[in-house]
């Protein structure tokens, strides 16, 4: 229990006395450890870099390190995780480039073996990174989504919430919330089971289908889809998937494809 003798921790860092600091952890700078965290040996937090309370990080994870960025010029900027995340061997979550900057993850996600979050992405809760999932700088993530295994996301993009990216998938442009990617980065699907799983209500549910079906199959142009999902919505979820196209993109929004 508590820092293990062998663990160097920075005079700068604040680390909860429940937290758990396991043999040959390097806490580098003014990190911030709250309560109930564990950090396994091998580990290395950097830099002002705040973990929340109950997080695990694995061994050989490296949190908070320097931006891959060639615009980084020495600022201070921040890395912060959400309480309750499990951070899983060798993932690399890099901190933000810009002087002030910030990259966050949110509550209860999980980052699977050799994940990687690039600096400033905004990732929200309960979202799952499979193993050699890659986020590129400036990346967002809707809570719930789920990244699978070797799916490599550029920079710039947004992913909705609850959506599923395929594993090895390509994804070089933005994924509305609740729709499903194959390798390709197309959107093909509803990610039923993904809605119902998140308790999301028939109405809802039934309201993404004919928003899928209006965006992806119906031929329209997308400001016609937009325009007509505008009259009909009338659920959260529905208004969340408008929001996201009607939202300025700087990579613009993904096609379709019905198989893979």
């Amino acid at each position: 229990m508590g820092i293990h003798p062998t663990a160097i921790v920075d005079t700068a860092a604040q680390v909860s006395p429940s937290a758990v600091i396991g043999p040959y952890v390097v806490i580098d700078g003014p990190v911030t450890i709250q309560a109930d965290v564990v950090v396994d040996p091998f580990a290395v937090v950097n830099g002002a870099t705040t973990i929340g309370t109950g997080c695990h990080i694995h061994s050989g994870a490296k949190i908070g390190g320097l931006p891959q960025d060639l615009a980084y010029a020495g600022g201070e900027s921040y890395c912060v995780i959400g309480e309750g995340t499990i951070i899983r061997e060798g993932v690399t979550v890099h901190r933000g480039t810009l002087p002030g900057s910030t990259t966050r993850v949110g509550r209860n996600c999980l980052l699977m073996v050799n994940s990687h979050v690039g600096h400033n992405c905004e990732i929200g809760d309960h979202v799952i990174l499979v193993n050699g999932a890659l986020l590129g700088g400036y990346v967002t993530v809707g809570s719930r989504a789920v990244i699978s295994g070797n799916a490599a996301v550029h920079q710039f993009v947004r992913i909705g919430s609850v959506a599923m990216i395929g594993g090895m998938a390509k994804v070089v442009q933005d994924i509305p919330p609740f729709l499903t990617v194959g390798r390709t980065g197309r959107c093909t699907s509803v990610n039923s089971i993904g809605l119902k799983r998140a308790q999301y209500s028939p109405g809802e549910r039934a309201e993404i289908r004919t928003a899928f079906g209006l965006l992806y199959r119906s031929g329209l142009p997308l400001e016609v889809s937009v325009g007509r999902l505008r009259e009909l919505v009338s659920t959260e979820a529905g208004r969340q998937f408008l929001d996201f196209l009607t939202t300025p993109s700087r990579r613009g929004l993904t096609g379709s494809r019905r198989e893979e």
